[in-house]
């Protein structure tokens, strides 16, 4: 008899026990003469060395459909028990899927120009997306960028916005300069741990394989083999734009994301974004997705105070 220590890595062993440990029971009966003893995200077993090497594999092909999909349902499970279960099964099942989010939650483009921003992202380098609140520009923006990362297309991903005062001022709030940021910055951690199991993802941040920080951050900074976003650069001025579009490196992939009619800045015409839309836009290489109120997918009512908005600047002089 001999013993062997297996380490869940990278997803969360909730997920692979299952429910009052219902899946590891079922993984037991199923390989009756191994001792398999579960504490936490270890793994020791103990028994004949062919029947550890079978038990291994098959734990090993679970934590790589957990880390893809972040859900292992009694069917998924016997498939696998049966050595039935193919890589593929899910992905023709549900090709639009962008991601697969926490308990398996499938994540897809909804509406016209999330599409676009996929195909887009798909064929571009850059791509700037704008457009007003709620039409689901950033989410989508950051759920490409969590394919990119699990699809090993790229090693880290790096999200951004520039820290302008939107009624508030910084020096008021409490804290130090991480927890007076951490507010402006909050919607990306909220679309982060709709993704990433929450364990992992404090991994990944401790790490810096994600990196949430201020546009001004990036200064100097060469960003190459990652997806990075830019939200609201609507109040990134031209020359922040500029510094960050230039930190592009090699198999980089960057979304820019803004909504030109919320412009904090004190000065709404010096906004980096509008300049950058009028002098980039016919760029190849580069594209650019106007999302409108057809795309709003948060309450009703926000789609009609988005137009209210929109039909009211009409009529008023520039």
């Amino acid at each position: 008899m001999i013993e062997q220590l297996i380490y869940l890595e990278g997803i969360e062993p909730a997920a692979l026990y299952g429910v009052n440990d219902s899946l590891l029971n079922r993984i037991r009966s199923f390989f009756p003469k191994l001792k398999i003893v579960a504490r936490g995200n270890e793994i020791r077993v103990y028994g004949d060395e062919d029947e550890i090497s079978r038990f291994d594999d098959l734990i090993h092909s679970l934590i790589e459909h957990l880390q893809k999909y972040n859900r292992l349902s009694d069917s998924d499970l016997d498939k696998f028990l049966a050595g039935e279960y193919r890589p593929a099964d899910m992905r023709e099942e549900h090709p639009d899927v962008l991601v697969y989010g926490n308990d398996g939650k499938m994540i897809t483009a909804r509406t016209v120009n999330q599409n676009r921003l996929v195909e887009s992202y798909n064929a571009n380098d850059l791509v700037f997306a704008i457009g007003p609140a709620g039409t689901g520009k950033t989410y989508t923006a950051i759920a490409l960028a969590v394919r990119a990362f699990k699809n090993k297309e790229v090693k880290k991903i790096i999200l951004t916005r520039p820290a302008v005062e939107a009624g508030e001022r910084l020096g008021f709030l409490p804290g130090d300069l991480k927890e007076k940021l951490d507010p402006y910055l909050q919607p990306l951690y909220d679309a982060l741990h709709d993704m990433i199991p929450s364990r992992r993802l404090k991994g990944y941040l401790e790490d810096g394989t994600i990196q949430i920080a201020p546009l001004a951050y990036m200064r100097g900074r060469t960003l190459d083999n990652a997806a990075v976003i830019l939200d609201e650069a609507q109040n990134a001025t031209t020359s922040q734009l500029k510094m960050f579009l230039t930190r592009m490196g090699r198999s980089a992939k960057f979304i820019v994301t803004g909504d030109i009619t919320q412009i904090d800045l004190p000065d709404a015409g010096k906004s980096g974004l509008i300049y950058a839309l009028r002098i980039l836009s016919s760029l190849k290489g580069l594209a650019v997705i106007y999302f409108d109120e057809r795309d709003i997918i948060r309450h009703r009512l926000v789609k009609l105070i988005v137009k209210a908005y929109e039909e009211k600047a009409k009529d008023e002089p520039r």
